[in-house]
């Protein structure tokens, strides 16, 4: 779909009115839920060629449905893309780019510090289809351009990372992919179209857990991917069979927080930033993970390729894990949790979040230390916020 009518738009406008111009069902003018599995036609002609895409329309829901129509447009117009389609979660879309555009004797290069289900996609069930998977030091960024360069059919970006909030340099990377001819993917759940946009600098496919900062609100579950109509008429035709469906429910749910998408990232990102300097200077606190700090190693290219820094973080606390124990029930205004980017502040290690799936020696291999906490910032007032971990890191 074209573009143009939002070139000129800006973010928060978008985020309300994307898929929205028109009333809806007896004039409503917000998104109805429509819960139901089939359609009527009447005329069996019109009937095929919705069936068969020649004409705009729905059949069944497990393929398409009109609330879901409106959250994945909306999407499609926040990143700036050609078409989109969604996912029932994250994993899903995730695992269905994967298993889609992948397989046997195909090559995809990766860094380590993806997502842990991502993680675990690559190392335990690609693998299994005789799909060959290198994943890089994600730091390295000559080694990731060196293996993209080799040749691959896929070239799977996650940046910033879950949860050390190491950056990567996509324009490079993203050119480097292209010249090797491979699909570039970008995961881009920690920074939002808001701070982010890599199909802007050259990605074919952009992936979100829609259920962390698109709908925000911590009550739905979803995922989407943005990119060229080929690619995703592809995942499309994937999910249609796999039936991965998001329920129009759901998307009704992510349609309601993207309209405060921008409004609260901008908190969030303030947010992050001044908590994030805080903890930096705290005795107690080892790390501070944030590209925000002038001192993270991410931070210049971060400046260079985002508008905002996200509302994730991460730190180590001196005193080993007991440090941890004592910290996380002190906590007043966070859930201990395994989720991120809703309103409300989420505290939590990643061996029971992120990357619970795997062992201490893993996510040691990974560079993330058991004494790590990740925090996902809520848009609660800055100075409840500081106060609070004040007090819980005053009981180490």
């Amino acid at each position: 779909m074209s573009n143009k009518k939002w070139d000129n738009i800006k973010l928060s406008t978008k985020a309300v009115w994307a898929g929205e111009e028109h009333t809806f069902f007896e004039g409503a003018a917000q998104v109805p839920i429509v819960n139901s599995v089939s359609y009527n036609h009447d005329d069996v002609d019109e009937w095929f060629e919705v069936a068969t895409g020649k004409r705009t329309g729905h059949i069944y829901s497990r393929n398409t449905n009109p609330t879901v129509a409106v959250f994945e447009e909306k999407m499609r117009v926040l990143e700036g893309a050609e078409a989109a389609t969604s996912f029932s979660t994250g994993m899903a879309a995730i695992s269905g780019i994967l298993f889609a555009l992948l397989s046997p004797g195909k090559r995809v290069v990766s860094v380590k510090d993806t997502y842990g289900g991502t993680s675990v996609v690559f190392m335990e069930h690609l693998p299994r289809f005789n799909i060959d998977v290198t994943m890089c030091e994600t730091q390295d960024q000559d080694a990731i351009e060196a293996e993209a360069l080799k040749g691959c059919d896929l070239l799977y970006l996650e940046t910033p990372t879950n949860p050390t909030m190491k950056v990567l340099d996509l324009k490079r990377l993203i050119a480097a992919g292209k010249k090797a001819g491979a699909v570039v993917v970008v995961d881009n759940t920690f920074a939002t179209p808001i701070n982010q946009n890599p199909l802007a600098l050259g990605a074919d496919l952009v992936v979100h857990s829609a259920t962390k900062f698109i709908g925000g609100h911590s009550d739905a579950l979803g995922g989407i991917v943005c990119g060229s109509k080929h690619l995703i008429d592809q995942l499309y035709g994937f999910r249609e069979i796999n039936g991965a469906t998001l329920d129009a429910n759901s998307a009704y749910l992510l349609l309601r927080g993207l309209k405060t998408l921008k409004l609260r990232i901008n908190q969030q990102n303030s947010n992050a930033l001044q908590l994030a300097n805080h903890l930096y200077q705290h005795p107690k606190v080892e790390q501070v993970f944030y590209p925000g700090l002038e001192t993270d190693p991410g931070h210049k290219t971060a400046t260079e390729q985002m508008s905002g820094f996200s509302g994730m973080l991460s730190f180590s606390l001196k005193g080993g894990f007991d440090a941890v124990r004592n910290f996380l029930p002190q906590i007043r205004f966070a859930h201990r949790a395994a989720h991120l980017g809703g309103v409300e502040t989420i505290v939590g290690p990643p061996r029971t979040t992120s990357h619970v799936e795997l062992s201490e020696e893993g996510r040691r291999k990974l560079g993330i230390p058991e004494t790590l906490i990740r925090c996902s910032v809520g848009i609660e007032d800055i100075e409840d916020i500081i106060a609070d971990f004040n007090q819980a890191l005053d009981s180490i």
